[in-house]
């Protein structure tokens, strides 16, 4: 059948067109099974729990890595966490690693290794939300599951117009989204919509003449695909202040704590620090939360990091701890040993500018 936006997009087998594409210009990325070859639903889950909010580029040598570490969810779960955090440090998002390595644990734990076959059983587990358990139910027991990420919610919102913005136009275009599902190669055609919309159907300059269901888009025929999804203007990330204090011992090494469990960062390893706050430190201020006496020195340079929600900027104070630093809370490490810690991307940045002060 020839498209029109006249018929209902039902009627134009649209699954099939986009199999048929994806069969002929599939990405190829470490995690996906080869055309005709078994699924490891452990790969699977790997990737998908990476991937969220992380590109594909970045993605790839993280999971090549935690794969030559952990080539199974039984040895990922008998890994010590902060081996774990350590291969994380800059993925981000680090409550991901935290439930990622709670989750290996309920799957060994709980279902002798293996992974659910289903969304409701693959929800029960931690760090699996509803668009996770799709994508695993998907792709890795091709299940009729219908996934909704972020480039998905761009195709199906072009393909039906949905010009109501996100995120209140969520259960619509997953609702869309469910009616395209197919019964047939339900995996294939999670991963192809998928690819679709990171490679044709792009935020920006959709190249709308390769897309195997352009005669059908309803966005392109009224002249509105490149600005849908509407989306609700941000919010203006607000600014937090604080300080952190490089604290040296005699024989070089630096004081690390570990950060609490819960919350941001949450059990990955900081240099000490005040709280992070809405009005700037002063160095008289500041130094009253310091992790020992010393006579503390500010850096002229400024440490500056963006999270999700918000804008940090830490100054740094260096000092020299007299003997061997025992009773203050924390671990020292030399130096040159800081790449085997869990430290985030903010605390990497804070260690570079005070190695390299004058």
């Amino acid at each position: 059948m020839s498209l029109s936006s006249e018929a209902p997009l039902e009627l134009y087998d649209l699954p099939g067109r986009l199999l048929s594409w994806y069969d002929r210009h599939r990405r190829a990325m470490p995690w996906r099974a080869l055309p005709g070859a078994a699924v490891d639903p452990y790969r699977v889950w790997l990737s998908e729990i990476m991937l969220q909010q992380t590109t594909v580029v970045t993605v790839g040598p993280y999971f090549e890595k935690f794969m030559a570490l952990w080539p199974s969810v039984e040895a990922l779960a008998a890994a010590p966490l902060n081996d774990l955090l350590v291969a994380w440090a800059g993925l981000g998002y680090y409550a991901r690693a935290r439930n990622l390595h709670a989750c290996a644990k309920a799957v060994v734990e709980r279902h002798g290794g293996c992974f659910p076959d289903t969304e409701e059983k693959l929800l029960d587990l931690p760090g699996i939300g509803p668009y996770t358990a799709a994508a695993i139910a998907a792709i890795a027991f091709d299940r009729q599951a219908t996934v909704l990420d972020g480039n998905v919610e761009r195709v199906i919102a072009r393909i039906f117009a949905v010009e109501d913005p996100l995120p209140e136009s969520k259960p619509t275009l997953r609702r869309y989204a469910g009616t395209l599902t197919p019964a047939e190669r339900p995996g294939d055609y999670a991963q192809a919509v998928m690819d679709l919309g990171a490679t044709i159907c792009t935020p920006r300059r959709p190249k709308c003449i390769l897309c195997p269901w352009r005669g059908a888009c309803r966005a392109t025929l009224a002249g509105i695909a490149e600005r849908l999804p509407a989306k609700r203007e941000k919010a203006e990330r607000p600014t937090r202040y604080g300080v952190a204090f490089w604290a040296m011992r005699e024989d070089g090494a630096v004081l690390l704590r570990r950060r609490p469990e819960k919350g941001l960062l949450g059990g990955m390893m900081e240099i000490p620090s005040t709280e992070w706050r809405g009005t700037r430190w002063s160095d008289g201020e500041g130094i009253k939360h310091a992790p020992a006496s010393a006579d503390w020195r500010r850096l002229d340079a400024t440490v500056l990091h963006t999270f999700t929600h918000f804008h940090l900027e830490l100054e740094v104070m260096t000092g020299r701890i007299g003997g061997n630093g025992t009773g203050i809370e924390g671990v020292w490490i030399q130096p040159d040993k800081l790449g085997q810690q869990a430290l985030p991307t903010v605390m990497k940045k804070i260690a570079a500018m005070a190695r390299h002060s004058p």
